[in-house]
């Protein structure tokens, strides 16, 4: 994530957060479990968009699906 956020050097207000032990992704409940496809537990696809700690707007992702999630449904709800 620090990598990603550094090709956005312009970038003051969007945070690039890393859950690597999946701590928050639990907390939310979007985990899912594709062990059996040999991957473990991920998280599922989302967006969120959130503003002095609070969940304004949240897009998420049913199946493998990438459809409300994006950049641009992201971009409309603001």
């Amino acid at each position: 994530m620090n990598s990603w956020a550094k090709t956005f050097l312009e970038n003051k207000h969007v945070k690039f957060l890393a859950d690597g032990a999946a701590k928050y992704t639990n907390a939310l409940g979007l985990q899912v479990d594709l062990t059996d496809k040999g991957h473990g537990i991920r998280s599922k696809r989302f967006a969120l968009m959130v503003e002095d700690l609070k969940v304004k707007v949240a897009h998420v992702e049913s199946g493998g699906e990438f459809t409300i999630s994006s950049a641009e449904e992201i971009i409309q709800a603001l």
